[in-house]
Formats: C-alpha cells, structure tokens, sequence
C-alpha cells in the first residue's frame, strides 16, 4: 500500500512538473470558420483591425506576415516589437465575438482594439518565461473565439536565427 501511495505522489510530482509550454483555452462562440496562426520564428508585429469589435488579427514573424483571421475591415493598428521584446499576455472582453483585445508586451507596451462590453478574459503562459507562440479560433466577420498557445524560446534575433 504505501508503495502504491509513493508511486502516485512521485506520479503527480511528475505531472506537476513545471512545463515551457502552455495553453490558454478558448473565450468567445464557438461558431465560424476556425483558424490558426502560427510561425517559425519569435513574433516581431501585431496588426489588429476594429469597428465595434474585433475583426481581424495578423501576426508577423521574424519578416514574414501570417495570413489575416477575420477580416481586414474597420481602422487598422499595428505595434512592432523592438529586439528581444515578445508577447506575455493578452486580454479582453467577448460575448459573440472578441469585443475588444489588449497585447501585452514583456516591457510594458500594449496594443489596444475594439469596444470593452462582455466578458472579461486573461491569458498570460504558465511559466514566467514564455511567450506567445501562436493563435487559434474562429471567424465569421469578426473574431469569434481566440485561444493562445505559449512557450519558451531560446533568444532569437529578429531574423528568427539563434544569436
């Protein structure tokens, strides 16, 4: 008996073990066509596109722009990161759609969009040096429902190579 009961704690132990990759569950509806947007290198640029809530996110990495989820309509923001800066959190409020999102930055800057009515939601990686990797959901005129998935990279240089 007390072999079973150390197995089990040493198993726990083991589960609980600290991870660098996380994942924050999805907010919003789950209607719409889903996407995912994910890159090679560390996140360099965030483009947002808002009316009355959030339309369309765009994410570059290292040079490369990813696709568009959602819909490039409404006014348009954009926050570039500086060398060595990336993504720590990223929160809002939804109801059917994502009403309105902020990016945060581990130097304190952000990127703000769209109207604050709904839910309120935070996701930030489990582990203190992680960052955000990549984005899924889904769309229909509009972002519908926003998941993000972090982890921790080794330093990267803005060309996505190891310094």
């Amino acid at each position: 008996m007390r072999a079973l009961i150390v197995f089990c704690v040493l198993l726990a132990a083991v589960w609980a073990a600290p991870s660098g990759f996380s994942f924050s569950p999805s907010v919003g509806s789950g209607s719409g066509a889903s996407y995912t947007i994910t890159g090679e290198s560390r996140i360099t640029a965030v483009r947002l596109w808002e009316s009355s809530h959030v339309r369309g996110i765009q994410v570059r990495y290292g040079f490369a722009w990813s696709q568009v989820a959602g819909h490039r309509f409404g006014t348009e923001l954009e926050i570039e990161l500086f060398d060595g800066e990336f993504i720590v959190q990223v929160s809002g409020k939804y109801s059917h759609y994502i009403q309105s999102i902020m990016i945060v930055t581990n130097r304190g800057r952000s990127i703000i969009a769209g109207q604050p009515s709904g839910t309120s939601f935070n996701m930030y990686p489990e582990h203190p040096m992680a960052e955000l990797r990549f984005l899924s959901g889904r769309h229909s005129s509009g972002l519908r429902s926003l998941a993000t998935h972090w982890a921790i990279l080794p330093n990267m240089a803005v060309n996505g190579t190891s310094d």
